[in-house]
C-alpha cells in the first residue's frame, strides 16, 4: 500500500524557516468547529397519541423538540451504538456527524479508537473472529476488505434503497462477490497533476489531454526558465505517485490488468500499458527543479502555491496542507488526471476513503442501518465538511460540495460526474511490492531505465505474491 499517511485524513505539523533562519511551526491544517447543541431525550416521534395525551407537560415539550429537530425526515428512536476507528483518522468530522445523529436520530455513538497499520489490522481480525466487534467498524475499502470475508461479519446493504446513492466507482471498492457492505467515512482524493493556475495563465497553457501535450507544456515552461515539474525526492514516497496516478490509463487500456497481474498472468515489463507508467516516470526527469533530490514534500507544497513549480504529480492531501498554510491561495491550484494517449478518455486515478461497516452479528442492526443511511445524507456531509475541509468528492451521488470548497476539488468532482475515474491499483489487488518507492526513485533520477524499473517492480511484486500465497511464475 501507499504510505499510511496517504490513506488517512491525518493531522500533521509542517515546519518552515522564519526570517531569522529558525524553523517556524504551522498547523498542518485548521479545522472549523461547528457542532450542534444539546442532546435530546424522550420517546419516539411515531407515537399515535399526541404528546399531551400520553405524557406529562415536560415530557410533551421534549417530544415536540425532537419532532422539530428531525423535521419529520428521520425516524427518531433512542439507541446507543459503539464505533471502532483507527486513532490516526481525524476525529473532528466523525464527532460532528455523531453529534448531529444524536440530535436527529436519537442515536448516541460511543467512539473507540485502535492503533493503525498491521497491528490495527490484527485487532480488527481478532475482534471479528471472537465476536467482540463494535456495532460499527471503520476499515479500508478495496482489496483489504475482501480479505476480511465481509459476508460473514458485515451487514449487506446491497438492497437498501439508499445504497443506490453511492458513487459507482466507490461502490465497487466496498463490494465483494456482488454484495455491497460499506459507506464512505469522508471524501476520496486523487493521484493527479496539480498545477499552478497563475503560471498556466502567464504562458497561455491549456489543460493537456494526452501525455505528449503535457510534455509540450513542460517544454514551454522549461524554455521560459520555469521549473516545469516539481520533484520532491527527499521524501521517497512521493516518487511513486506518477506510477500510481497513471493507473487510470493502464486500466483503460486493459480492464483486466489488475486481475491478471494478481494471478501472475501478466507483468508490467511485458505489457505496453504497464511499461508506459514507468516510461512516464523517466519522461519527467529533464523537467524537475535542479535540487529535486533534496526537495521535500513540504517544500513542494510551498513551491506549487508560490509558483516556483508549475506541475506536481501528487495525491490530494496536498490540497489540505496548502489550504492550512495559505488559506484562500489554495485557489491558485488546479488539477487534472495524469494524461494517457487517448484524448477522448482522459480520466483520473482516485484513492477511496476508509469506510463504515455494520456488524451483522450486533443486536442493533436496524439502528446501524439508520446511522449508515444518515451518514451519507446531505445534512451529515455538510456537518463533516464544516469540521474538516474536503480535499476531494464525497462519493455520494447528487451531493453538492460546499460553496467555499477549492476549485481543484470541483475539478476532481467533474471527473466523478463524467464517470472518468478508476481506483488506484492497491484497491484492486493486495499485491504491491515493498520497494515500489525506491524503484520509482531510481527510475526518476535516471539511475535505471524504464524497462529495468518495470522488471524490478515485477520481481518485487512476485515476492509479495508468494507471501500472500498466490501462484506466480
Amino acid at each position: 500500500m501507499l504510505d499510511w499517511m496517504l490513506k488517512y485524513g491525518y493531522r500533521h505539523d509542517i515546519f518552515r524557516k522564519g526570517e531569522n533562519g529558525m524553523k517556524k511551526r504551522y498547523a498542518g491544517f485548521a479545522l472549523a468547529a461547528a457542532m450542534l447543541g444539546a442532546s435530546i431525550t424522550g420517546c419516539s416521534k411515531n407515537a399515535q397519541q399526541t404528546p399531551a395525551e400520553s405524557l406529562g407537560t415536560e415530557a410533551a415539550e421534549n417530544e415536540q423538540q425532537k419532532m422539530a429537530a428531525s423535521n419529520g425526515k428521520w425516524e427518531y428512536k433512542e439507541a446507543e451504538l459503539t464505533m471502532l476507528i483507527d486513532s490516526d483518522y481525524v476525529q473532528e468530522g466523525i464527532k460532528a456527524v455523531c453529534d448531529l445523529a444524536e440530535q436527529e436520530l436519537g442515536i448516541t455513538v460511543k467512539i473507540e479508537t485502535r492503533v493503525g497499520g498491521a497491528d490495527g489490522d490484527n485487532i480488527v481480525k481478532t475482534r471479528l473472529a471472537s465476536g467482540d466487534m463494535a456495532d460499527i467498524c471503520g476499515y479500508n475499502s478495496g482489496s483489504l476488505l475482501s480479505a476480511l470475508n465481509p459476508s460473514e461479519y458485515f451487514i449487506d446493504i446491497t438492497n437498501e434503497p439508499w445504497s443506490g446513492n453511492l458513487d459507482d466507482t466507490y461502490k465497487g471498492s466496498v463490494t465483494v462477490d456482488g454484495r455491497t457492505y460499506g459507506v464512505p467515512i469522508s471524501c476520496a482524493y486523487a493521484g493527479a497533476v496539480y498545477y499552478n493556475k497563475d503560471l498556466y495563465g502567464k504562458y497561455n497553457l491549456e489543460i493537456p489531454h494526452t501525455w505528449d501535450d503535457f510534455l509540450k507544456n513542460c517544454d514551454i515552461l522549461k524554455e521560459a526558465g520555469e521549473n516545469a515539474v516539481i520533484g520532491s525526492f527527499a521524501d521517497s514516497w512521493t516518487t511513486q505517485v506518477p506510477y500510481l496516478g497513471d493507473h487510470y490509463n493502464v486500466n483503460a487500456a486493459n480492464p483486466d490488468f489488475a486481475k491478471k497481474f494478481e494471478a501472475g498472468e501478466i507483468k508490467y515489463a511485458g505489457t505496453p500499458e504497464g511499461l508506459r507508467s514507468f516510461q512516464k516516470i523517466a519522461d519527467l526527469t529533464p523537467y524537475y527543479n535542479k535540487d529535486y533530490l533534496a526537495t521535500s514534500y513540504d517544500d513542494g507544497c510551498d513551491m506549487l502555491v508560490e509558483g516556483q513549480g508549475a506541475h506536481w504529480i501528487m495525491v490530494g492531501k496536498v490540497l489540505t496542507n496548502i489550504e492550512g498554510l495559505y488559506g484562500d491561495d489554495i485557489n491558485k491550484i488546479g488539477v487534472f488526471g495524469v494524461p494517457g494517449d487517448d484524448p477522448d478518455n482522459h480520466g483520473i486515478t482516485v484513492w477511496m476513503p476508509i469506510s463504515w461497516y455494520g456488524n451483522k452479528n450486533s443486536e442493533k442492526v436496524d439502528d446501524i442501518k439508520r446511522f449508515m443511511e444518515f451518514w451519507i445524507s446531505d445534512e451529515a456531509l455538510d456537518a463533516y465538511a464544516a469540521a474538516v475541509s474536503p480535499n476531494g468528492p464525497y462519493c455520494v451521488k447528487g451531493y453538492e460540495l460546499p460553496e467555499n470548497v477549492s476549485g481543484a476539488v470541483r475539478q476532481i468532482q467533474e471527473y466523478f460526474n463524467e464517470g472518468k475515474t478508476c481506483v488506484a491499483m492497491e484497491f484492486q489487488t493486495a499485491v504491491k511490492g515493498a520497494n515500489c518507492a525506491a524503484i520509482c526513485q531510481e527510475c526518476g533520477s535516471g539511475q535505471t531505465t524504464p524497462e529495468e524499473a518495470a522488471a524490478a517492480y515485477d520481481e518485487d511484486c512476485r515476492k509479495q505474491a508468494m507471501q500472500l500465497g498466490l501462484k506466480w511464475d
